[in-house]
């Protein structure tokens, strides 16, 4: 199913950037912070990682925010980034039933 809202899909880097902002603390700080590299903090804010679950926990940590959270907004992105390509094959599959055997 396609996003309908008209916006376009947020990887949550960027709400971990705008997080980072607004407490003051750099991606390199953050890191030491949670115990990852500062190369992975900065993939995950140019969008080029996921948040793993992993992740989700450090930052929840972090922020005093449930893992749940960052998933949810990775989920979110992964979802509208994927529905156009798939739409397709998602249209040509037929819905399955317990009575078809």
């Amino acid at each position: 199913m396609p996003h309908t809202d008209g916006l376009p899909p947020i990887h949550p880097g960027e709400f971990l950037l705008e997080a980072l902002n607004d407490i003051g603390i750099s991606q390199a700080q953050f890191a030491r912070t949670i115990g990852v590299s500062p190369m992975r903090i900065s993939h995950v804010i140019r969008g080029a990682r996921p948040v793993t679950a992993e992740l989700a926990h450090l930052f929840g940590a972090a922020f005093g925010q449930t893992p749940q959270y960052w998933m949810n907004l990775q989920v979110d992105y992964d979802l509208k980034t994927t529905a156009p390509n798939l739409q397709p094959a998602c249209d040509a599959i037929g819905y399955l039933s317990l009575t078809m055997r």
